[in-house]
This record gives structure tokens, sequence and C-alpha cells, in this order.
């Protein structure tokens, strides 16, 4: 007797646009997963029907519009959006502006990426380029969720470590090739601003919230702000400057690898479309939005960067195992992408936080088996991170 479908269709209109679209979902059970890697990723993905092993679950982790492309995370939230107020009051009609203005362009990126989702022919290039539009649709709203953010690159690293019908492969930069060296030097510049931005708005809020004793909130003529003001906005536009330099190294290192015929490993095999490889449309890919990954490596430094975000903020990751989990991410990735400092920093705040709350909630030991687990991998994946950095 054959095996019933893993997937079930599910109706959902699209806030975007009105179109009412059936989205594939998967059943639960229908698939088993083996051990987690250090970053949570599975090491192996088996289904029960044999017919979808080609098939990463990822691929069904977002939704998108058959007819305007607008892409979402496929969860509750999104299939009961109508019933969200502060999502209908404060996000649609943003989001709504701004992703029609994209798609009305001539050379607009979401009608490009849209246009070749095809997850039969092209699945683990479907689920990545989903997420891409994700992730491009979240960042058109002021305020966007880093959070979300954060898991979305995360989980496109994943798909470039792991293609589907591929097991026991690890975490590696993509990063191999003529370039290495110069792509190295330019992700270590980078890393290197990134915490250069993060000093500066620590400055900035310091000088901001500096009051002399007995004066609060800090009069006008606070004269130590008036004294720091200046410096702070040198710095700022000295930041500003080194993303600009950054981004126009990158561009140049993506115009080198077109010109001389050298990309990254290919991932993916040999032909998309029109484009010689899936890399190779990447690469072109970036050049619309600097928030194309065109490999494992960018993927994890995005997924950092939103997850300190988000972790920095304070305002979208609870107290606890969600807190505890979300700076051990940061350290974990920080170690695989070679940024051993934040790497220690964050593993510090992961056995801090850890210990901390275990002890509050010694008693409960079904809520402090999650921290245990995170403490026991931030203290080995620690001591790994300080063994690489020498």
């Amino acid at each position: 007797m054959a095996l019933e479908s893993p997937l079930f269709l599910t109706k959902v209109e699209c806030p975007i646009c009105g179109t009412v679209n059936e989205f594939e979902t998967i059943r639960v059970g229908a698939y088993s997963e083996g051990d987690r890697q250090t970053d949570f990723c599975p090491s192996v993905i088996k289904w029960r029907n044999t017919k979808y092993q080609k098939y990463n679950p990822l691929v069904f982790f977002t939704a998108t519009c058959t007819n305007c492309f607008y892409t979402r995370e496929f969860n509750i939230k999104f299939k009961e959006w109508f019933k969200d107020n502060n999502f209908r009051t404060y996000r649609l009609k943003v989001i709504k502006d701004k992703h029609l203005a994209n798609l009305a362009d001539v050379e607009s990126f979401i009608k490009l990426v849209g246009g070749l989702l095809e997850y039969d022919k092209y699945p683990d290039e479907t689920a990545i380029l989903k997420l891409i539009l994700a992730a491009y649709d979240e960042l058109l709203y002021d305020h966007p969720s880093y959070l979300d953010l954060g898991r979305f690159y995360l989980r496109i690293a994943w798909l470039f470590r792991q293609p589907s019908g591929e097991t026991e492969r690890q975490p590696v930069s993509a990063m191999a090739g003529p370039f290495e060296d110069i792509e190295e030097s330019i992700d270590n510049l980078r890393n290197w601003t990134e915490g250069l931005g993060r000093n500066v708005e620590y400055l900035k809020a310091a000088v901001a919230e500096y009051s002399p004793a007995g004066n609060d909130p800090p009069p006008e003529n606070n004269q130590v702000q008036n004294v720091f003001l200046p410096s702070v906005s040198n710095w700022q536009e000295i930041e500003n400057r080194c993303q600009g330099a950054i981004t126009e190294l990158e561009s140049l290192l993506v115009n080198a690898r077109a010109e001389f015929g050298s990309t990254a490993p290919a991932t993916f095999g040999e032909g998309f479309y029109n484009h010689g490889s899936f890399d190779e449309f990447l690469v072109k890919l970036s050049r619309m939005w600097d928030g194309v990954p065109r490999n494992e490596f960018e993927a994890m430094r995005l997924a950092v960067r939103y997850y300190i975000n988000a972790f920095e903020t304070g305002k979208e990751i609870g107290l606890g195992n969600q807190s505890i989990q979300a700076a051990y991410l940061i350290a974990e990735l920080s170690r695989q992408i070679g940024d051993h400092d934040n790497a220690r920093r964050y593993f510090n705040t992961t056995i801090k936080m850890g210990q901390e709350f275990i002890n509050e909630i010694r008693g409960d030991r079904t809520r402090t088996a999650l921290a245990r687990k995170l403490l026991e991998l931030a203290l080995k994946q620690g001591k790994k991170n300080l063994a690489e950095a020498k």
C-alpha cells in the first residue's frame, strides 16, 4: 500500500494582493531528523515517503504568494494574519506599499526572484530564494524583526551546507579558490567594522544618558554632552566611511570573480535556468541587494549580525532559555566564521546566563534541561574557540 502524501494544502489569503493561495503544509511525523550539529542544523533528514527525499523540509518553511511573491514564514501568525491587530494596524500598509512599488519597478528584485521559484526542478535553490524573499520583505518594514531575520539567514546557511540527499557534511566557509586570502581579509575588515559600529553606538548612548549628579533628565545645556557630541559625530562618520569602503571591496570581489571566471566552489551542481550555476546567479543577484548571501559563510555572517541586534535590543527575545540559546548561537556562529573575539564574549555570556538561570530555578528540572544542554555546549565550543584563536 502506497504511503500517503506527507503534505496537505492550506488556503491563505495574501495580505498584499488578496490572492487566495493553497500552500503545501508538512504533516506531523512526515520526516525524522538525526542529531543536531553545534548550530542546531539537522545532521540527517529522512522522509517516511522516500519519494520526497530530494526535498529539504525548509522549502516549505516559507510561503510565497503565486501572484505578487509576498513571502513570510509559514506559521500560525501568517495563516491567521487577519487576526493580528498589530500587523494589520502598523505593519501591513507600509510593507504593502513598498512591496508593490518594488514589484512595479522595471528591475524588480522581488519579481526576478519570485519568477524563478520551482521546487520540483530546483528544490534547494528555491528554498534559499524563498528565504531571501522573506528577509527582503521583512526589511521593508521600518522596525523589522531582527530575530526572524537571524533565523532566516541561519537556515540559508544550513541549506548551503547540506543540500538534499547529502548527509554528514560539516560547517565550512565557502571561500576556497584564488580569491581566498582577499575574501578572508575583507571578512575580517567587515567583522572589525561591525565591532567599531557597536562601540560607537555604546559611546553615543553613554553620552546621551549622562547627566550631572542630581539632574534627571539631563538639562539642555549639559556641558559634558556638548564636549563629547562632536567627537561622537566624527566617529559615526568614520564608521560610515568604513562601511562604504567594505561595500566597495565586496563589490570589487564580486566583479573580479565574474570577470576572471572564479566563483566560490559550486554547491548545487551545474546549471540554473540560463545561468552556469546557482552560485553564479547568486553573485549576480547580490549586485542588486547586499542582503543576498552567496555561500554558507556569508549566510552565517548575516545571521550573527541580526541575532546580535535582537539580543542587544532585548525586545524580541524572552528571558531564560530563549536568551541563553540566542547568546549561544551568536557565539557558535561567530566561531564558525572566524570571529573568535566575538565568540569568546558571547560564550562567556551564555555560560554566565546559563549558570544564573539554572541556579534560580534549580527545582524545575524540565525548564533547566535545555539550559544545561546549552551550558554544556557553550563550555565545549568555548574551549574549541580558544584553541582556534591561538
